[in-house]
C-alpha cells in the first residue's frame, strides 16, 4: 500500500524545512562524537561529554521522528501546543550542556598535545580529542541556530515546528 499523500507530503516539507535540516545535523554531528568516543579509550570525564553527546543524539532522534510523522500531538505532557516550546527548551540544554563537555575536551587534548611529535612512538589520542572537541564545537553551533530559529518562531507566535 502506497504512503498516503498528505503524509508523504508532511515528510517533504519537513525534510526541507530549516529545523528539519538543522535536526539532520545534529544526528549526524552527534553520531559523530559519541561514535569517535567510543571507539577509542576513554576514562574519566570523558565519560560526562559522552553521556551528554549520547543523551542528546537519542533525544534529537526522538523529536526528529515524533515531528517527521507528525505525531507531536500524542506526545503527553510536551506535545501538541507545547511542542514548539519543547524543542526549544530541549535545543538550549544541550547548547548549555555541550559547553562544559567542549571544556572537558580542550582540557584533555592540552593534557595529551606532547605525544603528537613525530618521535612519540606509542599510541596517542590527542588527534581522538581534537576530532572530538571539533564535533563538540559544530554540535553548540547547531543547537544554538536551532534554538535562535525556534525562538525567533515562539516570539512571533507561531505554534509548529514547520
Amino acid at each position: 500500500m502506497p504512503p498516503q499523500p498528505e503524509v508523504s507530503k508532511h515528510f517533504r516539507d519537513f525534510l526541507k524545512s530549516f529545523l528539519g535540516i538543522i535536526r539532520i545535523l545534529q544526528i549526524l554531528i552527534g553520531a559523530g562524537l559519541w561514535v569517535t568516543i567510543a571507539l577509542n579509550k576513554y576514562v574519566g570525564s570523558i565519560h560526562f561529554v559522552l553521556f551528554v553527546a549520547v543523551l542528546f543524539w537519542l533525544l534529537t532522534l526522538a523529536a526528529f521522528f515524533i515531528t517527521l510523522l507528525g505525531k507531536q500531538d500524542l506526545v503527553p505532557i510536551l506535545g501538541g501546543d507545547r511542542w514548539l516550546l519543547s524543542n526549544l527548551v530541549h535545543d538550549i540544554a544541550a547548547a548549555v550542556l555541550y559547553i562544559p563537555a567542549i571544556g572537558v575536551m580542550i582540557y584533555k587534548t592540552e593534557r595529551y598535545e606532547y605525544c603528537n611529535l613525530e618521535q612519540y612512538k606509542h599510541s596517542c589520542l590527542y588527534k581522538v580529542y581534537v576530532a572530538v572537541s571539533v564535533f563538540a564545537c559544530l554540535g553548540v553551533m547547531v543547537y544554538l541556530i536551532s534554538a535562535v530559529y525556534l525562538g525567533c518562531k515562539k516570539c512571533r507566535g507561531e505554534q509548529t515546528v514547520i
